[in-house]
């Protein structure tokens, strides 16, 4: 199943593995430089129809919504087969039960999974926590940068939707704090857009340097660079009226773990949505006029640690 879905294992440490989807599988884009700019059009239909690609987990693109479930329990399934693939080696597998998801709002509310009963409406949150061994926590993207978070002497496991409004808000510091903050935390950042691919205006930049400022995101040396360090000039500018710039959200997350006391695991600069032709992105649908796109999803999930055996 997991080599038939557009899916990668990136990181497996103890019993906790991390799981990031795309769009299209590499054998769907075959031959192409999924890097260009060109090899960006070629998940486009035409103008008008929606981009759902071959992995959408969002129930809120207006998709088939039996579709998408049955791709999130295809990728559940997915990931109990890469468990058990690792189980003889590592630990014994025990069935993940569920995959957690949550209505992402672009705020800093956090979701307690293991306080909360399991509901059919989603809870309306930016980033969910739990210890509970046998279950995954997903965060969708098209764009914005996803964060997972474990913290392997206590077991605990955290998701983390961070786009700008959220890197703004301090919904990663909020999260990292909700750990023990006298053990060592690892965190991998997921596929997100790249700084070449987000142009914004002064006035998003400025509001997020004010957020992040409000929210102590970042100690106050890297407040006061803040702008040679994440933010470059854009080509399509045309006058200080409408300057615009282009800001790096992943660099930007990373320095946010770290100053937060979380240790980041992945290189950067990690596959950018925008650019890479197996990827979901709001934004190159909005350039190419379609009515929709999907949502790939960064998952992490634990099986059994051993101080529960």
């Amino acid at each position: 199943m997991m080599n038939k879905l557009p899916m990668t294992l990136l990181a497996q440490i103890d019993d906790v593995a991390v799981f990031q989807t795309a769009a299209l599988s590499n054998e769907t884009v075959h031959g192409l430089d999924s890097s260009s700019e060109s090899a960006a059009q070629t998940t486009a239909l035409q103008p008008g129809q929606a981009s759902y690609g071959e992995l959408n987990l969002g129930l809120h693109v207006n998709d088939d919504a039996a579709k998408v479930l049955h791709n999130r329990m295809g990728l559940l399934s997915a990931i109990n087969e890469s468990f058990m693939s690792l189980s003889s080696k590592i630990f014994q597998h025990t069935p993940i039960r569920r995959l957690h998801w949550v209505n992402q709002v672009h705020g800093r509310h956090i979701h307690d999974v293991d306080a909360t009963a399991l509901s059919m409406a989603p809870v309306a949150a930016d980033a969910m926590v739990s210890q509970q061994p046998g279950i995954g926590l997903a965060i969708m993207t098209a764009d914005c940068v996803p964060v997972v978070l474990y913290q392997p002497a206590t077991g605990q496991i955290a998701a983390i939707h961070a786009g700008w409004q959220g890197l703004a808000c301090g919904v990663i510091k909020a999260t990292v704090n909700r750990f023990d903050n006298t053990l060592p935390i690892k965190a991998w950042i997921g596929v997100c857009i790249s700084q070449a691919n987000y142009e914004v205006s002064v006035d998003v930049r400025d509001k997020l340097l004010a957020g992040c400022k409000e929210n102590q995101a970042l100690p106050a040396r890297e407040l006061d660079d803040f702008v040679a360090l994440f933010s470059i000039p854009s080509s399509s500018s045309n006058s200080n009226d409408n300057e615009k710039v282009k800001l790096d959200l992943p660099k930007l997350a990373a320095m946010q773990l770290e100053a937060a006391g979380a240790m980041v695991m992945n290189e950067l600069p990690v596959d950018c949505s925008y650019a890479d032709s197996r990827c979901y992105s709001y934004r190159r649908q909005t350039h190419l006029q379609q009515p929709a796109t999907g949502r790939m999803a960064l998952v992490i999930a634990r099986n059994v640690q051993s101080h529960d055996k």
